[in-house]
């Protein structure tokens, strides 16, 4: 089975405008090849050598140490010319070689775009995907209940990221771009500069193309690693810009967001929250940053592994019977049955979404996702004993059982309509395992609380089954055996069977809805006492000092984009929103056998 192109891996934040933060140097590739890994494990280059050479030296590139000071630091704005900034891309280059303990192994260029051609060449890294695709990706979050039925989740794409990137490295083509409303007179914040390039040490080193991100759950686990490793020197890079370093920084940067998606962006961002945690557990193995290093080799394959770093709970790879009956069959995407693994983040996400929206349900309460420090708690009750899943999306056969071959099923998926009225033919079986019945049992009732939060009401004769009729349509029928948690979704109850007659209703342990509204109080956003402003709602942890790091992960056709957003507290205590975007291009992929990701 083959898992959809198009994926979300990790936290949304939308942006109606922002001011241009992200900014490195002018024009061409940055001049000179550098050297190997030192192998130094703590980052160090306290013994200064005498006659340093860029290729074999941590700490020092092209002439400048990381502790260097340049005539620019004293400025009181931070547009550069092209020779003071292409001298602060060294000394950042330096600093992050410094902290990492890698040396950047060739040259990264550089290049600046205007934002006109930015929106001309976006669709290629957010839209580049085909009506199958489309279709599947509406389903799989519909089913997490973070986009409804009215709504594309393309569009909600569109609408995080429209105005918002400023930048990012393309490891297909190792360069970064830089996205500038004013390219002539660009400021430079040196934190996000270092942040970019830590992306383009770690593709040099570890070949960032490589990575599996072929599924929610998987995009999430890779990304704890490659961008909880980034903000872990983001954050020591800030550290000691306040301490050790002078550091370029733009005075200011002004902003206004637009509306969140809040289960989208709850999705993104585990990596950002969870992963420099992960990195340090790593980091406290025998070795420091060789442990770090070691994992690229070995990166975790769930994002449970980073909300829990050393948690070696049992996966297990579950996987969807087709037992639909000749007027249904799985959508295939390429001629391949498309599916999908949210994964412990995307139930995370699912239950915890209504904790900041007012217009949703919600099963986890804004003080139980919400952490003291402005971050946000993946380790839930509900989710903790989470062992895999699986979620197979069904559409109709047009032709009837005559059609249903591998040829017709890849014209189907070729030919699907990704709109929301093909969402109305389309059902799905998510099957869901757990480590104890205990865990199944925990998930289940935080799932049955959702769907009474959304007014599902029960279907007569037909037991453990209900209908909803307004945002997320359609016959639920859940059925608990055990350790698994299976899910049918069908546009009717008539229908469930015909997707999947394995859910016998009279086989399985019963539930019922209360009519508690406690249970999904829907009550959204928190009160000034618990919260304070908005923007301190919003939060989150990973930049260090009072900035929030908010990062995506999008899987866009053949590419992997990563978008980073962050919100930062200017000396006024007004929100603004920096963002980076590390866009790669994929290599072809062979065709999987069934089962396989």
């Amino acid at each position: 089975m083959r898992p959809t192109r198009t994926q979300i891996g990790v936290a949304f934040v939308a942006v109606a405008a922002i001011a241009l933060l992200v900014v490195l140097a002018s024009g061409g590739p940055l001049g000179g090849a550098f050297g190997e890994s030192d192998p130094s494990a703590d980052g160090s280059s306290d013994d200064r050598t005498v006659g340093p050479d860029t290729t074999e030296t941590v700490g020092y590139v092209e002439g400048y140490w990381h502790d260097d000071d340049l005539p620019v630091d004293e400025r009181d704005d931070a547009a550069l010319s092209p020779d003071e900034l292409e001298a602060v891309v060294y000394r950042s280059m330096a600093r992050v070689e410094e902290i990492r303990g890698l040396t950047f192994e060739n040259e990264v260029s550089v290049e600046i775009v205007s934002r006109e051609e930015y929106r001309n060449e976006s669709d290629d890294l957010f839209r580049n995907v085909s009506e199958g695709e489309r279709l599947q990706q509406n389903v799989n979050f519909e089913a997490l209940f973070v986009v409804d039925r009215a709504t594309d989740a393309e569009d909600e794409f569109d609408s995080l990221y429209g105005g918002a990137v400023d930048g990012y490295y393309d490891p297909g083509n190792e360069e970064i771009v830089v996205v500038s409303d004013t390219p002539d007179a660009p400021e430079t914040d040196e934190i996000i500069l270092g942040h970019e390039l830590l992306h383009a040490l770690q593709d040099q080193q570890f070949d960032l193309s490589s990575f599996d991100r072929d599924t929610i759950d998987r995009s999430a686990a890779t990304n704890g690693l490659v961008e909880g490793d980034a903000v872990w020197v983001e954050t020591e890079y800030e550290r000691r810009c306040g301490e050790e370093w002078t550091c370029v920084r733009p005075e200011s940067a002004t902003s206004s967001a637009a509306d969140l998606n809040w289960g989208l962006y709850l999705i993104v961002y585990q990596p950002y929250n969870d992963g420099p945690d992960y990195v340090e557990y790593l980091r406290e193995q025998d070795g420091g940053w060789a442990a770090v290093d070691a994992a690229y080799d070995d990166p975790p394959t769930s994002s449970a592994e980073v909300i829990r770093p050393g948690d070696d709970g049992e996966r297990i790879d579950v996987g969807v019977p087709d037992r639909s009956s000749d007027d249904w069959t799985p959508h295939e995407v390429d001629g391949e049955v498309a599916t999908e693994t949210v994964g412990e983040v995307g139930m995370v996400s699912m239950f915890a979404a209504g904790a900041f929206d007012a217009d949703r349900p919600t099963v986890l309460e804004y003080d139980a996702v919400v952490t003291a420090d402005l971050g946000y708690e993946y380790d839930q009750p509900y989710t903790d004993g989470w062992a895999g899943d699986q979620l197979v999306t069904y559409v109709r056969t047009d032709d009837g059982p005559d059609e249903r071959s591998d040829d017709g099923g890849e014209q189907q998926a070729d030919d699907a309509d990704g709109s929301a009225d093909a969402v109305e033919e389309t059902g799905y079986v998510w099957r869901t395992e757990w480590r104890t019945d205990e865990d199944a049992r925990e998930f289940l009732d935080g799932y049955l609380s959702l769907l009474e939060g959304y007014d599902a009401e029960p279907v007569d004769d037909r037991a453990n089954t209900v209908e909803i009729e307004s945002d997320y349509p359609g016959a639920y029928a859940v059925d608990h055996d055990g350790q698994s948690v299976t899910i049918v979704r069908a546009p009717s109850a008539a229908a469930i069977d015909e997707i999947h007659a394995d859910i016998d209703p009279d086989d399985t342990d019963s539930f019922e809805l209360e009519d508690d509204e406690a249970d999904a109080t829907g009550t959204g956003d928190p009160t000034e006492d618990e919260a304070g402003d908005e923007v301190d709602a919003i939060g989150g942890t990973g930049a260090g000092g009072d900035s929030v790091l908010v990062v995506a992960t999008v899987v866009a056709g053949t590419g992997v984009a990563i978008v980073v957003l962050r919100r930062r507290r200017s000396s006024a205590g007004e929100s603004s929103v920096e963002s980076e975007l590390v866009a790669t291009e994929a290599a072809e992929r062979g065709p999987k056998e069934p089962g396989d990701g």
